[in-house]
Parts: structure tokens; sequence; C-alpha cells
């Protein structure tokens, strides 16, 4: 009996888990539209302007706008973007990303010149 039950148990955190990572990165069938020519707010010391782009609720695409984030010194911020694989679309959640030594923009895993802080 406690067998079965323990049985049971694990195969409902294995499901459990999977039905967590499929929704942690949404797809779609069908091409996100064109992102939206959003109009940027003056810049706020402290923060990073992050960009709008589409969201897949399930059904459609939705919009979600741009705002202010607080910036990470130290972080670099990349927005979220859809990439095709196999025929459907995948959302990417990039966010906040460790390194960028002299604040380029570019973050240093990715920049021939890490260290160049006027580097454009």
């Amino acid at each position: 009996m406690m067998k079965t039950v323990l049985s049971a148990a694990v195969v409902a955190a294995v499901l459990g888990s999977t039905a967590i990572a499929a929704q942690a990165a949404p797809y779609a069938h069908v091409a996100p539209p064109p992102l939206r020519e959003e109009v940027v707010p003056p810049p706020r010391h402290g923060y990073v302007w992050a960009p709008g782009y589409w969201n897949w609720n399930g059904h459609r695409y939705v919009w979600i706008s741009g705002s202010w984030v607080r910036e990470r010194p130290g972080w670099h911020y990349a927005e979220p973007r859809w990439v095709e694989h196999d025929g459907h679309w995948v959302m990417e959640h990039r966010g906040w990303s460790r390194g960028d030594r002299d604040h380029d923009g570019v973050p240093d895993r990715a920049d021939h010149h890490p260290d160049n802080p006027y580097r454009r």
C-alpha cells in the first residue's frame, strides 16, 4: 500500500513539473505581429527602459507595454523575444544577465573588448 502511494506521489510530481516547464516558455504556431512603435519617455536616473513586447496568452498575442525598470549595476537588461523553432514560435524570457564591466550595454560574454568603456 505504501509503495502505491509513494509511486503515485512520484508520478504526480513528475507530471506537475512537466506542466510548469511547459508554461515557462510560451509558444505559438503563428508568428508574432510586428513590434509596436512606442514613444519612450524621457530618461529616468537609476532606471532602464524595458521595451514592450508581444505575449502569447494561449489563444492570441497580447501587447505588453514598455516600462521603466530599476537599474542593476553590473547587470545588462535584454528584452523578451520570439524565436522560431521547428515551425512554431517560442518566447525567450531574457531579463537581467550579469556582467558588463565597461557599461557599454554589451554583456562581457559577447563583448570582444569588455574593459573598454569607450567602445560603442
